[in-house]
């Protein structure tokens, strides 16, 4: 294997690793409860259409230097308004929602974060 193509797979394996298990999501989603996923994924796509989402995922993506953090940023984000969703606190959210929020930040800040180390090497 060509030692670039080594080096982007070993920096970006945690970028992988998020669009890998997105993708489980989406499959282990519709063979146990495809109209929950369904409409997760449904919301999903919506919400790729609020741009201001998207340049929020993307900014952080490529200019945090430190990926780890924006994973778990985002996921500790998510566990803390789902628990105060089940507190009664958050009343107009839903944890569909959430995870369909979520799914679009870590997809298109892992895709930016992957760029930024693909743009590093030359062929």
């Amino acid at each position: 294997m060509n030692e670039q193509l080594k080096a982007i797979l070993v920096k970006a394996k945690l970028n992988l690793a998020i669009l890998a298990s997105i993708l489980v999501i989406a499959v282990l989603g519709k063979l146990t409860n495809p109209s929950l996923t369904n409409t997760i994924f449904v919301t999903a796509d919506q919400l790729v259409s609020d741009i201001y989402l998207v340049f929020v995922a993307i900014t952080l993506g490529a200019f945090i230097p430190n990926f780890k953090l924006v994973v778990l940023g985002s996921i500790a984000a998510f566990i803390g308004a789902v628990i105060l969703i089940q507190l009664g606190i958050f009343t107009y959210l839903t944890t569909e929602y959430l995870l369909a929020v979520l799914i679009v930040v870590l997809g298109f800040a892992s895709i930016a974060n992957l760029y930024r180390h693909y743009r590093e090497f030359r062929l």
